[in-house]
């Protein structure tokens, strides 16, 4: 068969031979116009874009065929591919035109991919609006997705929340969850974490865990920060205002609570708030330090009051620098560790006289590097009295002098 068009069709004036029907001139306009479309989609398959757009276009001029608005789009797309673009959208508004539910809303889609691709914003969201407009259920989720992302770009966010519910509510399992996730971080960022959750949710439906595990897991986890969130809202809402005293009973737990939950959403400042706001409240400042030291090691009979180093724990845990202080700690131990142990494990006759009482002072003097280093120093300065009375006394300045 030739890939040639064939002679156009004539239509008779006076019908046919004696005795025969009258031809259909729109009838064989449409015959034809099947012909050449299914020829150049056959070469268009084949990759021969420049026959196939040849082909589309005696189509169009075949005039208003049933065939017209798949011609129009089959064309747009080989002078796509071909690298017409100025063409393809010409095509595209051809089919468009038509009004076709299928080949029209496929073209408005088509063309406004063109312009995204082109990073024309402007031009794509009127192309985008039409396929809206369409209506065509298999074009409207991406359409208001992307209608939704432009709005969010502009900064509407009621607009683009009408477009993502929109999206949501398709029932699209591709374009849905991917607009409730895009929303959810919208309302969670605006502090509507009921909202996000009802969202999220709405969105896990339409996921099919086992051929979408990650779009799954996505969700799943915007929907427990929006847990978080709500529950971290809870908390300070059980807390009351600000300057006055929380509830005896619910008060320490619902500190802690707070305090403990606000760092997962990185909020740590707020969280060393929390946790300053307790332990200066009168009426629930025991309740809370004892929620503190929760995780603290057993005191074994010590006064933890008499301990230099507690103060230093509860004020880390409640700023979120107990790794930093655990850090600081074992770097001093590892350097007073190396000093003495060099000394130690050097042969006899390589030790020269007063150098243990040297490596010795160099030992004692390494935390006062650090900023607890102070209480340290004075910690062993208060031992040393009490244990040999108050005659007991250190040189000015030790032991750095």
């Amino acid at each position: 068969m030739s890939d040639t068009p064939g002679q156009p069709v004539e239509a008779a004036s006076a019908g046919g031979p004696a005795g025969e029907p009258a031809a259909d001139p729109a009838g064989a306009a449409a015959a034809r116009a099947a012909e050449l479309c299914e020829r150049a989609r056959r070469l268009a398959e084949d990759g021969e874009s420049d026959r196939a757009a040849a082909l589309f276009g005696e189509v169009l001029a075949l005039g208003d065929t049933p065939l017209r608005a798949r011609a129009a789009l089959g064309l747009a797309v080989v002078l796509d591919d071909s690298g017409d673009v100025a063409g393809a959208r010409e095509a595209d508004r051809a089919a468009i035109a038509t009004g076709d539910a299928e080949y029209g809303a496929r073209a408005a889609y088509h063309l406004a991919l063109t312009h995204e691709r082109a990073g024309e914003r402007d031009e794509a969201e009127p192309a985008w609006r039409i396929v809206v407009d369409f209506g065509n259920p298999a074009y409207l989720p991406p359409a208001h997705l992307a209608l939704a992302r432009l709005a969010d770009d502009a900064g509407d966010f009621d607009r683009a929340r009408e477009h993502w519910e929109e999206t949501v509510a398709t029932g699209d399992r591709e374009y849905g969850p991917l607009a409730a996730h895009d929303l959810a971080q919208r309302l969670l960022e605006r502090g509507e974490p009921a909202r996000a959750q009802r969202i999220l949710t709405a969105g896990l439906k339409l996921i099919d865990r086992a051929s979408a595990p990650h779009a799954h897991s996505r969700l799943a986890v915007a929907l427990g920060i929006a847990c978080l969130d709500q529950a971290i809202g809870a908390f300070g809402a059980a807390l009351g205002v600000a300057g006055e005293h929380a509830d005896a009973e619910v008060g320490p737990l619902a500190t802690e609570l707070l305090a403990r939950t606000l760092p997962l959403r990185g909020r740590d400042g707020e969280a060393r708030d929390a946790w300053r706001r307790g332990l200066t409240d009168s009426a629930i400042a025991p309740q809370v330090r004892a929620r503190l030291r929760r995780e603290f090691a057993s005191d074994e009979g010590d006064d933890p009051a008499e301990l230099w180093w507690e103060p230093l724990l509860e004020q880390s845990v409640a700023e979120g620098t107990l790794p930093a202080l655990a850090g600081e700690a074992f770097g001093a131990l590892d350097h007073m560790y190396a000093l003495l142990a060099v000394r130690y494990a050097a042969e006899p006759a390589d030790r020269r006289p007063g150098e243990s009482h040297e490596v010795i002072g160099r030992a004692v003097r390494v935390p006062s590097d650090y900023a607890w280093g102070p209480l340290l120093h004075e910690s062993f300065a208060e031992r040393l009295r009490l244990a040999m009375g108050p005659t007991a006394a250190l040189p000015p300045g030790w032991p750095d002098a």
